[in-house]
């Protein structure tokens, strides 16, 4: 009797290992990065390979765990019973149910799944081959629970194969909004990743450079102050007009200007500017910045003349508000650096009318609302339903807007004030 009972101790001590080999692998398999796996099985890593098929069939990798899971606790359970009345007597019921509940607790349960989380990935690549012999051996079973399971549900009024587990992108928007850290660091890292998804919903009249403050050079000036214009702007590319504003014949590019002057030696009188000017290229204002970047990238271009349904121009847009609006403002020695938004000693901001709502949620983490105006004139506009005098305040999504300054009916200095705190105090 005594030999029956080492063995029957040995063999509850395998089924705790077995089970805690289930509960680890489910643990693992659930929790690990698809990400790296996706990553990991394109380098050629058959075990990440191996982990993404058993992935892919949840249904059955749950089924086979849950089973073999709870056959070996069963079996378990009726042994350690077994013994303890064969030690005890009846009263190795208690017994056994008391030690039990605890073995598989803390061996079973709570040990391997606390492992498994911080280790998911590295456990679920060395689990992989075996849990894909464990599904294929209790595949038959699983299919028929699986049957069972999803009848049942449906006889509630619950049809799990029409279930989605929702887009993407949403995932993902979600990923980025957990994602944490430093809290200037992660909130730029935040700004960047979200700017990459909007790219499809954002239209380049939401980014542009507005007509008024485009510089602009006049056809009809001699060739002389043509030249001097250009070479004195900031700027690389200038829209060429003639007669009329929205009248644009073409595009200056200084680089090309420049070749053209050291050709002839410095003589501004000398080069053909009309040869100079390349065609000008008109995109509707609706066009999305994901499109209007593969276009660039296609056409190998980096500037064009934004024009609204009626043909009318409002404004340029090029690769670099592109890349701003995924990475944030770049600035370089020829830029003329204009304090959009002001920081006060009192924690409220001074912002200009024309400074883009986008731009304001980038930088101070806010969540104002963009879709039917661009800037933060646009939304006390918007919101107010009159052209504000200066000194009139409104309150708008937890926020307070005072309007400062206004010329014309144009509203030109808000001041915000914010309840949330905000640390940093870069102008953009």
């Amino acid at each position: 009797m005594e030999k029956d009972i080492v063995i029957s101790i040995g063999a509850i001590f395998v089924l705790l290992l077995l089970s805690a080999f289930f509960s680890g692998s489910e643990t693992a398999l659930t929790a690990v990065s698809k990400g790296r796996m996706h990553a990991l099985a394109k380098e050629g890593n058959k075990r990440a390979a191996l982990v993404n098929k058993i992935r892919s069939e949840k249904d059955r990798m749950i089924g086979a765990l849950l089973l073999g899971n709870n056959l070996v606790n069963i079996l378990a359970s009726a042994l350690a019973t077994s013994v303890m009345i064969k030690v005890f007597g009846e009263a190795g019921v208690v017994y056994a149910t008391l030690v039990m509940t605890l073995l598989v607790l803390v061996f079973a349960e709570v040990l391997p799944k606390t492992y498994a989380l911080h280790f998911a990935d590295k456990m679920a690549m060395v689990i992989a081959p075996l849990i894909r012999g464990v599904t294929i051996v209790f595949a038959p079973a699983t299919a028929m629970i699986t049957l069972v399971v999803r009848g049942i549900l449906k006889a509630l009024g619950e049809d799990i194969s029409k279930v989605s587990a929702g887009s993407h992108l949403e995932v993902l928007r979600g990923v980025i909004d957990m994602h944490t850290g430093p809290e200037e660091e992660t909130q730029e890292q935040r700004a960047m990743l979200r700017s990459v998804l909007d790219l499809e919903h954002v239209e380049v009249c939401e980014i542009m450079t507005h007509r008024k403050n485009v510089m602009m050079v006049d056809a009809s000036k001699s060739q002389t102050q043509i030249v001097e214009e250009v070479l004195d702007s900031p700027y690389t590319r200038l829209p060429l007009w003639k007669d009329d504003f929205d009248n644009i014949i073409g595009v200056i590019h200084v680089k090309m200007l420049i070749k053209e002057l050291r050709a002839h030696e410095g003589n501004v009188t000398t080069p053909d500017i009309e040869s100079l000017v390349t065609e000008p290229w008109f995109i509707p204002e609706t066009t999305t910045l994901f499109d209007q970047l593969q276009a660039f990238r296609q056409r190998r271009e980096h500037f064009a003349i934004v024009v609204d349904e009626y043909g009318s121009y409002m404004g340029i847009v090029t690769l670099e508000d592109i890349i701003e609006e995924i990475v944030g403002e770049i600035e370089d020695e020829m830029d003329e650096i204009v304090a959009g938004v002001r920081k006060q000693p009192n924690g409220t901001f001074l912002v200009d009318g024309d400074v883009t709502i986008r731009d304001l949620n980038r930088e101070f983490d806010w969540d104002l609302p963009d879709e039917d105006y661009s800037t933060i004139a646009g939304l006390i506009l918007h919101e107010a339903q009159i052209i504000p005098d200066p000194g009139q305040s409104f309150n708008f999504y937890g926020m307070r807007f005072d309007v400062v300054k206004r010329q014309r009916n144009q509203i030109t200095l808000v001041r915000i004030t914010s309840p949330k705190p905000v640390e940093k105090t870069e102008k953009i």
